[in-house]
Order: structure tokens, then sequence, then C-alpha cells
């Protein structure tokens, strides 16, 4: 492994720690943290179920405007298929249509091959009528739910399970439109439309005090995450030789701020405190194999004084700062990026 090799290895066990919990969601989605209300997380939480066991958001524009991830372009090229095959099925471009997102993560009840049922509402520009229309084309049915129309999307054989219960699009109201599972979709009209009502079992993640407190205690950010990792890992039907090496961990939240680095706060809750002080054993092996990499490399020396490992009881917290300064070591990164084109009137 050459020098430059290890460097962009170690920043890259970085993004990837933060990546666990927000990079798809990133890479996808995007939401401003003034979307927040005062009772805590953006205002489209109130559509997502009780049962969540994940939910997510980042900032589209700062993300996939940011000099880290043009760095990273230029340096491992990524495979936008699929970005691309989501814009030919619904006729939704990602980067340009759409402001902010929640995302979340629900049991999916009806199948044993999916490990959750999915759900994206995004806030953006949409041309109602050309998407219908552009779905139509490819297959798509339109059902009446209530007052709302579904769409749902005949997926190709190749495309990865959304859920048992297939892909829908639904527009909740003018610039809001929610993609995922169809259940979930019909979910998300029937709290729309009628709001929590605990008397019948209809209930947002709102009222999910666990989960909307993990949300309430993350610092300001451009991506984050939260859930139950212990759902996550049931549900992912892991072999058991990989399964029983994972630490006991129930609940985990991911908060980082992209722009030229990266700067972020992982926190996991242990299943006990004896379970806590393995993963900080585990953390500090980490930080130290790290540490003996960075040589005399001021740019990762300064990297490696940021980690600041914390928490207490059954918590564990893991800040760190990754400069810019630390991508410009790997090949190409130091490229100078094309101007960009002047806007067409």
């Amino acid at each position: 492994m050459t020098t430059k090799t290890r460097y962009f290895v170690i920043a890259s066990l970085l993004v990837m720690g933060v990546g666990l919990g927000t990079g798809l969601v990133a890479y996808y989605v995007g939401l401003p943290m003034g979307a927040f209300q005062r009772r805590g997380g953006p205002e489209e939480l109130q559509f997502i179920p009780r049962d969540a066991t994940v939910i997510a958001f980042a900032n589209v524009q700062e993300v996939m405007n940011s000099e880290l991830r043009q760095k990273i372009r230029r340096v491992v090229p990524m495979q936008e298929n699929g970005q691309r095959e989501f814009e030919n099925q619904t006729g939704i471009n990602i980067e340009t249509d759409i402001d902010r997102v929640v995302a979340s993560l629900n049991p999916d009840p009806d199948s044993t091959n999916v490990p959750g049922a999915g759900m994206v509402l995004a806030r953006g520009r949409f041309d109602e009528v050309k998407i219908e229309a552009l779905m139509r084309d490819h297959g798509a049915q339109v059902e009446d739910y209530k007052t709302k129309r579904l769409i749902v999307a005949d997926l190709p054989a190749t495309a990865p399970p959304v859920s048992a219960s297939g892909l829908s699009v639904a527009f909740l109201e003018p610039g809001l439109v929610a993609v995922g599972s169809t259940k979930l979709i019909r979910r998300a009209i029937d709290l729309h439309q009628s709001g929590d009502n605990p008397q019948t079992g209809l209930q947002s993640v709102t009222g999910n005090e666990e989960l909307m407190n993990l949300v309430r205690s993350l610092d300001g950010g451009n991506v984050w995450a939260v859930g139950r990792f212990d759902a996550l890992t049931s549900q992912a039907h892991l072999p058991q030789n990989v399964s029983g090496q994972l630490p006991a961990i129930t609940w985990f939240s991911v908060s980082g701020r992209v722009n030229g680095g990266i700067r972020g706060m992982i926190r996991a809750e242990a299943r006990d405190d004896e379970a806590a002080n393995n993963l900080r054993d585990v953390v500090r092996g980490f930080m130290a194999l790290a540490k003996m990499q960075t040589g005399s490399r001021p740019e990762l020396q300064a990297m490696m004084q940021s980690f600041e490992l914390g928490g207490t009881g059954k918590t564990v917290a893991l800040s760190f700062a990754v400069p810019a300064e630390v991508f410009d070591m790997v090949p190409g990164a130091s490229r100078k990026m094309p101007a960009p084109k002047p806007p067409v009137h």
C-alpha cells in the first residue's frame, strides 16, 4: 500500500463513519436545518408512521455542491445509474428539483426478504402532470386513495426491492411529494388527512419519544440520521458469524456538516455499561491504529487530534473533523475544477 493510498483509506474510513447513517440519504436527498419546528425535527415527520426505525435528512444543495463531493468525484467517479434510472422512471431530477427531504425506514411485516419499507418525503419544484405522464409511459398505474392520486410504479425486474408492496409516488400537497413503499405512502396520506389519532392507532413518529429525543439531541449539521441499530441488524438477516461480532448497540445517531471537509459526531447507546466499555475499547483501538498511520503529515495530525471520545454510562460519543487538506493528498484531487457554465437565459 502506497503512502497516498494509505492516507485515502484513513480518510475513507472516517467518511464511512458518517456514511453508514447518512451516506445514501445525503447522496440522493437534502433538508436544511431551517425546516425544524419548535418541538424538534422537520415538519415532514408528521407524515412518517410512529414505528419508523430510522429517520434521516441531508441538505442536498450543500452536499452536492460541496468542495468535498467535487474532490471525491474526481478521484473516485461515482456510478449515478441509480439516480438516472430514478429520473427516467419518475421524471424527478434529484439534484435540481429537490430542496429538502426526510427519509424513513419502517418495518415491513409482509416480507422477510426486504430489510424494511422505505419512504422519502421531498419538498421542491415538481411538474405533477409531467411526472404522472412519464410514469404512465413506463407502465405505472394511477389509483385514487382518499383525496389523493397514487401513482403505482412498475419497477424493472433488475431493480432492488423497495418493499413487498412495491413503489408508489403521491403528491401530498403542492411542492411535497412522497416516494416509496405503497403501504407507507397510504399511511402518510392517512396522517396528512387526519393527523395523529391515538384512539385509532394512527400516529406519526413525532409521538415516538425515544426517537424524537435523539432528534432533539442532534447538533447542527447538513446531514444526520438516527435510529435503532438493533432493528437494522435484525432485519438485515446477517450470517450468525457476522451478527455475533457486532457491538451490542441499541440506538445510534450521526450528525455531520459537509463542506470543504467533514465535521461530525457519532453517538451510540449500548445495551449496558459493559457493552459501552467494550465499544469504547474498540474505538480506542481504531484511533491508535489510525494515529500510527498518520506519520508526520500535519493535516492528518490535526485530524487525529480532533478525535474526541466521550460519553458516560451506556452512551458512547465520538467527534471528529476531517479537513479539506486530507483529500488533497488523494491522487487527482488537486486538479482544478472547470469553471461552472453560466446559466442559460
